[in-house]
């Protein structure tokens, strides 16, 4: 069975949270208030720091976008990351891919992002297949504000991982995993070769304790 080089989105492929650049995006367009933006770079910090409780932040944010139509903001996503991430892209992750494709490992995003951002940044990056949260719609096509769980966070993205190693024939314990959150701690210790990218504080005590690498992949100019 082959490996699979899975990569974490945000603060790993690109040098920041895609949530709060989406939030002040939203803002700027008018599509969220003051109150909606503040909540979420508050969540943003304190997810950083591992003291939120995500699923509470997600019904929140959800709840804000009930009934809006998912073909619209998948299109409205669309325009925001090629106008506002896609440049993002830190230059050793881009070295990383070209690596493992030349390996011919899959490439596979795994992120606690939308289903909308992760689809066009795979399209967008060339990736294998991807792996993030996907939300419930009605008979209309708009979101109701309920998620498919569990959320692709934690050991969440070690299930999704799973799952999807089972059907494409990838072995999950010789496959890589590049992060940068303590977070994704379940899943750097189900994969044979942990990498760690610029890596929060507490993540960085256990990868040096770990002997895991430790990468510093430079930002975008």
């Amino acid at each position: 069975m082959t490996a699979a080089a899975f990569f974490d989105l945000d603060r790993t492929l690109i040098d920041a949270n895609s949530g709060l650049l989406w939030a002040r995006h939203e803002r700027e367009q008018g599509n969220i208030g003051l109150v909606q933006y503040a909540r979420a770079a508050l969540w943003s910090g304190l997810y950083l720091l591992s003291l939120v409780r995500l699923e509470a932040a997600y019904e929140g944010a959800l709840a804000h976008y009930r009934g809006v139509s998912s073909a619209e903001l998948e299109r409205r996503t669309r325009a925001w990351f090629h106008e506002h991430v896609k440049g993002r892209l830190r230059p050793g992750a881009a070295r990383a891919m070209a690596e493992h494709r030349a390996q011919g490992h899959p490439l596979v995003l795994l992120t606690n992002s939308s289903c909308y951002e992760a689809a066009v940044a795979a399209e967008t990056w060339g990736f294998d297949a991807w792996l993030a949260n996907s939300f419930d719609t009605d008979e209309h096509g708009r979101l109701t504000g309920g998620y498919v769980k569990p959320l692709c966070y934690g050991d969440g993205k070690v299930l999704r991982a799973g799952r999807w190693a089972v059907q494409h024939g990838v072995s999950l314990e010789a496959s890589y995993f590049y992060t940068d959150s303590l977070s994704d701690l379940p899943m750097l210790e189900q994969v044979r070769h942990p990498r760690v990218v610029s890596p929060d504080p507490r993540l960085r005590r256990v990868a040096k304790s770990r002997g895991w690498p430790i990468l510093a992949w430079e930002d975008p100019a």
